[in-house]
C-alpha cells in the first residue's frame, strides 16, 4: 500500500516538474516583440558604406505610418548617413542628433520599411537606434528603451568584431582654408555686444574711470578763454 502511494506521489512530482520545465522552455523560446527591427548584411565594427534596413511594424489598424524619427547611436554622425530606399514619396532629412524619414501615410496596418547607408560603423559591439514612429492620426510609438525586456525597446543592431587592420576613416572634410579666409560672416548680436569696437571700448573705460578725453579738452579750452579775457580786461583798465 505504502509503495503504491509512494509511486503515485513520485509520478505526480515528475508530471509537475515536466510541466514546469516545458513552460520555462516555451517562455524562453518565444522571442521578444521587436516593434522596429533592424538588420544589415555588413553588421561589423568599422565596416564602411553599410546599408542598414529597418522594418517599423504598424501598431494601428486605423492609421498609417507617416514619419519615423531616429536618434543615431554614438559614433555615427548625421552627416555620414544617406537615404537608401523607403515607402513611395518619403524623403530623408538629417537632424542634429539623427534623421527623419517621412511622407504620405502607408496603408493602415502595413509596416514601414526603409534603409539608410552609413559611411562607417563605429568600433562597438552593438548599436541602438532610438525611434519615434508617428501615424496619420498624430499618435506616436516611442521605441527608445535600451532594456530589451522593456515594453518599448529600441531596435539594436549587433556588430561583429572589426576586421583585422580596419581603422576609423577620417571625418568628413570641413570648409577649405581659402573659403574660411575669404568668408566675412555677419557677426551675431552676441558677438556685437561682447566685442565692441576699439573706440567704443575706450569710451567705456573713460566712463568707468572718470571724465573722457573730450571732456578734459573742453575744460582746458574754457580755462584758456577765461584767462585770455582776464588779461584783456586788466590791460584795458591800465590803458584807461
Amino acid at each position: 500500500m505504502f509503495r503504491a502511494i509512494s509511486k503515485r506521489r513520485t509520478a505526480r512530482r515528475l508530471t509537475l516538474a515536466s510541466a514546469a520545465t516545458t513552460a520555462l522552455v516555451l517562455l524562453t523560446a518565444v522571442p521578444a516583440a521587436a516593434h522596429v527591427e533592424v538588420e544589415s548584411d555588413k553588421a561589423q565594427a568599422l565596416a564602411e558604406n553599410v546599408e542598414i534596413a529597418f522594418d517599423a511594424e504598424s501598431e494601428s489598424d486605423t492609421a498609417g505610418i507617416t514619419q519615423i524619427r531616429v536618434v543615431l547611436p554614438e559614433g555615427i554622425a548625421p552627416s555620414d548617413v544617406t537615404y537608401g530606399e523607403g515607402p513611395e514619396g518619403w524623403k530623408f532629412t538629417a537632424n542634429d542628433d539623427g534623421y527623419t524619414v517621412k511622407g504620405p501615410a502607408v496603408k493602415a496596418g502595413v509596416n514601414a520599411e526603409y534603409s539608410v547607408v552609413v559611411k562607417q560603423l563605429p568600433d562597438a559591439k552593438e548599436l541602438a537606434f532610438k525611434t519615434l514612429q508617428t501615424y496619420s492620426d498624430n499618435s506616436t510609438d516611442r521605441w527608445i528603451e535600451l532594456d530589451e525586456s522593456g515594453e518599448n525597446p529600441a531596435p539594436v543592431l549587433q556588430l561583429k568584431a572589426a576586421a583585422p587592420g580596419a581603422t576609423p576613416i577620417s571625418p568628413s572634410p570641413s570648409a577649405s582654408p581659402s573659403e574660411s579666409a575669404s568668408a566675412s560672416p555677419t557677426p551675431t548680436a552676441e558677438e556685437t555686444t561682447a566685442s565692441p569696437t576699439p573706440q567704443a571700448a575706450d569710451t567705456e573705460k573713460d566712463d568707468d574711470g572718470g571724465l573722457s578725453a573730450g571732456a578734459w579738452t573742453g575744460i582746458i579750452a574754457a580755462i584758456v578763454v577765461v584767462a585770455a579775457a582776464v588779461v584783456f580786461l586788466v590791460r584795458r583798465r591800465r590803458s584807461a
